[in-house]
């Protein structure tokens, strides 16, 4: 399949972020939306419009996009049976007065569907959820010490023990501890150090490292035998490994989860679930918002996780990201890049690893194959955020960028000619959400 290079103009791009930037920290209203994931100047840096799997920036540039908006986009831009319940829902209001019919349906919808969901709360984001969950916990166990293990936003409870913790008051940061995936030893390191103190055990059932032999199983054995719940952050994993998510796919059922992401397919919407007696103290602790329970959210939750249901969205993720996840380990090793480059993940969700390389670094390198892919149409900083959307054709115009983009950068790279032909700054290392796989 022949590509699409064309020297694209950035120009409306650039006038905006000058002018956003004035009024806007970042010139974003999300870190991983900004101008510290994408290179200025070969980069769009706005989008105006989606449709499908396709996207256009301000500069009318138009991409196949394997970002997804973080992968909250899961069936696809302007999904056709989303936009039908969000317009009707409109049509009858957005907020009211009093509670909404709406929000019983989705809650039983969530409870059918998600193993360990007895009793449901909604916010909008997941960091809203992820700290009820901490809070349901210390409450439930009247222990105050949390164990972490992967991302879980922005909440001083977690952002606290992360780089990027300015503003977070010591004694909060003290009371949160964290150990790498699959290590077990360092989980019951935390138990003994902190014995009767710790209330829970939050974590990513899994990203982009496959859990080892009953890893989570021993987690959840570990946790309640120390007296703790155990906290699935299912924001990316919850019906998207399967339609009860990673605790499904695995077969370990936690006591509370927290989702969000693909669940209302990009409107603004998080969940929180578990056993209901933990569940009940919501009666007790604060956990109120004003439009955690906005209809047309809601509606478009339900429009999605109905779709997810009926139609074959997940087994067709699947196979389109097997394809893929086959495929580019054929172009690497086609192109000889082993040591410059991996994949690593899941096949609805995997992510391409750079790695230093003689005199380059892996930002260098993965600035270059940003600048060379953006220039062809595919917008995407690593991840392969799959969509329901996708199209085989679209799966094979990726590969056939990879294919050349590849090339060009094995060539690069050897000839020592790499960083004359970035036409921008290289990427700098930054505060990473999670911890990649060591490769």
């Amino acid at each position: 399949m022949k590509t699409s290079t064309i020297n694209r103009s950035y120009t409306a791009s650039l006038a905006l972020y000058e002018r956003a930037k004035k009024s806007i920290p970042l010139a974003s209203q999300t870190f991983s939306k900004s101008i510290t994931q994408y290179p200025m100047g070969v980069s769009p840096l706005f989008i105006k419009r989606g449709m499908g799997s396709h996207v256009w920036d301000v500069d009318d540039n138009e991409y196949i996009d394997f970002v997804n908006a973080l992968l909250a986009v899961m069936l696809g831009y302007n999904d056709a049976d989303v936009n039908a319940a969000v317009l009707a829902q409109i049509n009858n209001g957005v907020s009211f007065s009093l509670a909404h019919p709406l929000e019983c349906q989705l809650a039983e919808k969530i409870i059918e569907m998600v193993p360990s969901a007895e009793m449901v709360r909604f916010a909008k984001n997941g960091s809203d959820v992820t700290a009820a969950a901490v809070r349901l916990a210390r409450a439930y166990t009247g222990r105050e010490h949390i164990i972490t293990c992967g991302y879980h936003g922005w909440q001083d409870w977690y952002i606290g023990i992360t780089t990027r913790n300015l503003g977070v008051p010591h004694s909060t940061q003290a009371l949160t501890h964290s150990f790498a995936y699959n290590d077990l030893d360092a989980l019951a390191e935390l138990f003994a150090e902190y014995p009767q103190q710790i209330a829970a055990v939050i974590m990513e059932p899994m990203t982009f490292e496959y859990p080892k032999e009953s890893f989570l199983e021993h987690v959840k054995q570990m946790t309640h035998q120390a007296g703790a719940i155990l906290v699935f952050d299912e924001m990316i994993t919850g019906f998207r490994w399967s339609k009860g998510g990673a605790q499904e796919y695995f077969n370990v059922i936690p006591d509370l989860t927290t989702m969000g992401k693909g669940m209302a397919n990009g409107y603004p919407l998080s969940a929180i679930a578990g056993r209901k007696e933990i569940m009940q103290l919501m009666e007790n602790i604060f956990f109120s918002s004003t439009f955690g329970g906005e209809t047309v959210s809601i509606a478009a939750a339900i429009a999605t996780l109905e779709k997810i249901e009926k139609n074959s969205v997940i087994e067709q993720l699947n196979i389109k990201g097997q394809y893929l996840l086959k495929e580019i380990q054929g172009l690497i090793q086609k192109h000889q890049l082993k040591d410059i480059l991996d994949i690593v993940g899941h096949p609805v969700w995997t992510l391409l690893c750079f790695k230093d390389f003689k005199q380059y670094s892996q930002w260098q390198i993965k600035t270059f194959w940003m600048q060379e892919i953006l220039r062809r149409g595919i917008l995407s900083t690593g991840t392969h955020n799959l969509s329901y959307a996708h199209t085989d054709e679209d799966i094979n115009y990726l590969l056939a960028v990879y294919d050349e983009v590849f090339k060009l950068m094995g060539e690069s790279i050897r000839d020592g000619s790499l960083v004359s032909k970035l036409n921008c700054e290289a990427l700098k290392p930054l505060f990473s959400v999670r911890p990649l796989v060591k490769l």
